[in-house]
């Protein structure tokens, strides 16, 4: 044949496009060129696929070839073409013969795979980048589909339920398995890593309504915020939260670590929940995410987990107010002049900042240096949009002169236990958590009794309360009725909720 024809996958945020790759031997004087919208990292591959294919002991054919990645207005980066450009090249000048069938279908053997690799001068494949993205879009385009990548790669990839993944370690193990001279093995998952140890809450002294808010938000996957004096506890308690989250389901732990694979990390996160806290002088870039050519930021790298931004007024405001689309879709959107890129971003907020700049204000033993004023204008560079989407709002009381007297605080087993139960009983009743409950949900799984009723309407009502916050607070109260195991919304359980959303 003079014209061979493989797919691969591309990348655009977290979804994986098929690109066609067509190869097309002619006579003429010799040239290669790549045509489809192909960055600099593909148009070198010519030079990687010329050395593999001889340095394999296959000819590089003389003529002119012609590889054509389709479609053409779909960016292409990085090396994970070298593979079925060199297989083209290969089929297309004779040098491979496919069999004239392959499985009970009697069709074209290479319709139904899908191959990405780099190559070394060698021959060798190179592991790629974002192997998880790749497998997750080849199944859900094409479940009956079979992946060639590199060995380390197959191994993150076979994670993908119900893929046939295939591991190669060479250009000449690649051939073997398309003619059938030989098989590759069939890859088998990569055991997750065992997750650090976490923090437990038994460090935690004190600080009753603080402990009470955080089991709320774990509860219900609520945000919250904790505003006190620094040695209060509120860095303490968030970085123990993921302690008392249950575990990942696999299918957000293959989507959070197909994040955490586009950003260079390791591919795999296990069944704990992601937890990220950037510096207060991260940008705005680095929460969404951005680039010339777009990756996910720490939102986005929070999918599934915990978004912790300590000294939340020290975040430039442009950064903080690009998260309040997120906070609402759970996705964010990069657009580009050449390109527009989506990626979750379902995550639990957590904040916590001071009373004033110097830390002090209201403390019972350390003089403020603040005035009212600047009080006033630390506190206002939180936006009130931005507030109004938080759930609870908690105000943590210095830690008490002789802290290390109180006896130690419950530990983070039995608080775990309740949570898991408590989503359990939310995932039966909604399919989801109660942070995430809408409008029409809201009228169908929180029925009030009257007395709770009146509490809430009075609530908002005295505190001018928009149609949001009201929400919000009725999420809460959902969750502190799920945590007592009850059907109905009870005055106690609004009451609690009004206290955190208007402290």
């Amino acid at each position: 044949m003079t014209l061979a024809v493989l797919t691969s996958r591309a990348l655009a945020g977290m979804d994986a496009p098929a690109v066609r790759v067509e190869t097309h031997l002619a006579t003429g004087l010799p040239a290669f060129t790549v045509v489809g919208l192909a960055d600099v990292e593909v148009r070198e591959s010519r030079e990687r696929v010329r050395a593999a294919i001889l340095n394999s002991g296959y000819e590089f054919p003389a003529g002119r070839i012609t590889v054509n990645l389709s479609p053409a207005d779909l960016r292409k980066e990085s090396g994970r073409f070298d593979l079925p450009m060199a297989l083209g090249v290969l089929l297309a000048s004779g040098q491979v013969a496919m069999p004239a069938s392959r499985g009970t279908d009697g069709g074209d053997p290479l319709a139904r795979l899908v191959m990405a690799g780099e190559l070394s001068l060698t021959g060798a494949l190179v592991p790629v980048a974002a192997p998880l993205a790749i497998a997750l879009g080849t199944a859900r385009d094409h479940p009956d589909a079979e992946l060639i990548l590199p060995a380390v790669s197959a191994a993150q990839a076979a994670h993908v339920p119900g893929l046939r993944v295939w591991a190669a370690r060479t250009l000449t193990e690649v051939v073997s398995h398309l003619t059938r001279a030989a098989s590759l093995a069939q890859a088998r998952p990569a055991p997750w890593p065992e997750p650090p140890p976490q923090p437990c809450l038994t460090d935690v002294r004190g600080q009753g309504g603080a402990r009470r808010a955080l089991e709320l938000a774990a509860a219900g996957g609520h945000s919250l915020l904790m505003v006190g004096p620094p040695g209060a506890g509120k860095s303490m308690l968030a970085q123990r939260l993921p302690g008392i989250l249950p575990p990942l389901a696999p299918e957000q732990a293959l989507e959070a670590a197909a994040i955490a694979s586009l950003t260079g990390e390791p591919g795999c996160v296990g069944g704990q929940p992601p937890f990220r806290a950037p510096h207060h002088t991260a940008s705005a870039s680095a929460l969404v995410g951005g680039g010339a050519r777009p990756r996910p930021g720490e939102i986005s790298r929070a999918h599934h987990g915990v978004l912790f931004l300590d000294e939340l007024p020290e975040f430039g405001r442009r950064a903080l107010e690009a998260l309040r689309e997120p906070l609402e879709t759970g996705r964010v959107s990069i657009s580009r002049a050449m390109q527009t890129v989506h990626y979750p971003a379902r995550f639990q907020f957590v904040a916590a900042m001071n009373p004033c700049p110097c830390g002090w204000r209201g403390h019972p033993r350390h003089a403020c240096r603040c005035s009212a004023e600047q009080a006033a204008r630390y506190r206002a560079k939180v936006s009130g949009p931005l507030l109004d989407r938080i759930d609870l709002h908690v105000t943590l009381p210095p830690a008490q002169a002789d802290w290390m007297s109180l006896p130690a605080g419950e530990p983070s087993a039995p608080v775990r236990g309740r949570v898991v139960a408590c989503r359990a009983r939310q995932q039966a009743r909604q399919g989801g958590a109660n942070a995430a409950l809408d409008g029409s949900q809201l009228e169908r799984h929180c029925p009030l009794s009257d007395e709770a009723r009146t509490l809430l309407r009075d609530a908002m009502s005295r505190r001018h309360g928009s149609a949001r916050a009201a929400q919000r607070a009725l999420r809460v109260a959902r969750t502190a009725a799920d945590l007592e195991g009850e059907d109905v919304i009870e005055a106690r359980h609004v009451a609690e909720a009004v206290q955190y959303r208007l402290a």
